[in-house]
């Protein structure tokens, strides 16, 4: 039995239950007696609880000891990932005001398609197979969204489609990317441990590292620090379909948010100039939404077109999906992904390289016009 099972076994009994249940995405407890679940999108309380705060507050410290991690007042703070690719967080009292508060996001075993995500309602067929030839072709892909809104899975999704005849490198925080393709170097980054003279390696320095690995495409898997500069460097320096997710509400946020991350370091560019780098680099947005019925879906797909006279983002929408109802009986909304009317500034080598994708793929139905045009 593994030190990290015989955690669970002996520590976590509590929610071992939760653990294996694999309708359950994610495991909330906010102290020791207030346990919630997630499932399908939906947030429910359920019966569960630690006897006191000191039985939690001793599952968490052996979980920290079997990731090799610590926790105590002098860290209160613990984020790991789980030897099965779950990844935890946790915050200890003072800081955290009900008790030990830990978050446990629960791995995939699933390994999905586009033709799954379609089946989902994620994503319509047209505009699977328009992100289908994003990868083929080469394009920069930024996938942004919320907390919980598939974000990874979507990541998952499009490097798995990525050609096998090129050479991807992936850096992550915590590994938890499971993108099935013929050559992948997966890299991941380590703490600092000063009791154990254990130095720190960054995502910006796994970033340096992978640019001398002759990779032909780097995927970053959560962009939240100054690693952004890097990525933006990479996408302009000749890793066409280069990767990355950020959290952002929309796309124009996402270029945005870019900025600002690319700032947040001792950078000595003009902000203006790194607009301009954003602008260039960035080439399509696939925006993940969760919504208010649970579900996940990609809101937007997006074409980035560079900064305009007054130093704006200028984006263009490709597909959007669009809610044209509610079910009465499950609650869940309906709607469909359409197009926008808009042709992508690439759309020429698409018929170079003999895609099969007419321009009336970008047509937007009669019904959907009158609703995207009253919602703007």
């Amino acid at each position: 039995m593994s030190v990290f099972s015989d955690a669970i076994d002996n520590f976590l009994y509590p929610v071992k239950d939760l653990l294996d249940d694999e309708t359950v995405s994610e495991i909330m407890m906010n102290g020791p007696r207030e346990i919630f679940v997630e499932r399908k999108g939906l947030v429910y309380r359920v019966p569960n609880k630690f006897r006191d705060e000191d039985a939690l507050l001793t599952a968490i410290r052996a979980i920290a000891q079997s990731v090799g991690r610590i926790v105590d007042n002098d860290n209160p703070r613990l984020d790991a990932r789980l030897p099965d690719g779950s990844r935890i967080h946790a915050i200890l009292p003072p800081m955290a005001k009900n008790g030990t508060t830990v978050a446990i996001r629960k791995f995939s075993k699933e390994k999905l398609t586009l033709k799954d995500l379609i089946r989902f309602g994620s994503l319509s067929a047209t505009a699977a197979r328009f992100l289908d030839i994003c990868i083929y072709l080469g394009k920069n892909i930024i996938i942004s969204g919320g907390t919980g809104s598939g974000k990874t899975t979507m990541l998952n999704v499009l490097g798995s489609r990525i050609p096998k005849t090129q050479r991807l490198l992936i850096i992550e925080d915590a590994a938890e990317l499971q993108i099935k393709a013929e050559h992948v170097v997966m890299f991941e980054t380590r703490k600092e441990d000063q009791q154990r003279g254990i130095t720190e390696v960054t995502i910006r320095d796994l970033v340096i590292s992978a640019m001398r690995l002759r990779p032909d495409r780097i995927i970053v898997g959560e962009v939240r620090g100054t690693e952004a500069l890097d990525l933006i460097q990479v996408m302009n320096t000749g890793h066409d379909g280069s990767m990355g997710t950020v959290h952002a509400n929309n796309p124009l946020e996402c270029c945005t948010r870019m900025e600002t991350l690319c700032l947040m370091g001792d950078v000595k560019i003009p902000p203006d100039a790194i607009r301009k780098m954003i602008g260039s680099a960035m080439q399509i947005v696939v925006q993940c939404s969760r919504y208010h019925d649970g579900g996940r879906r990609t809101s937007h797909i997006s074409e980035i077109l560079g900064v305009d006279d007054k130093g704006n983002y200028v984006s263009r929408d490709i597909f959007r999906w669009i809610q044209t109802g509610k079910d009465v009986d499950t609650g869940i909304f309906t709607g469909e992904m359409v197009p926008c009317n808009y042709l992508p500034s690439f759309f020429e080598d698409i018929v170079i390289n003999k895609l099969p994708f007419p321009k009336s793929n970008f047509i937007t139905p009669e019904w959907a016009n009158k609703i995207l045009k009253s919602a703007a």
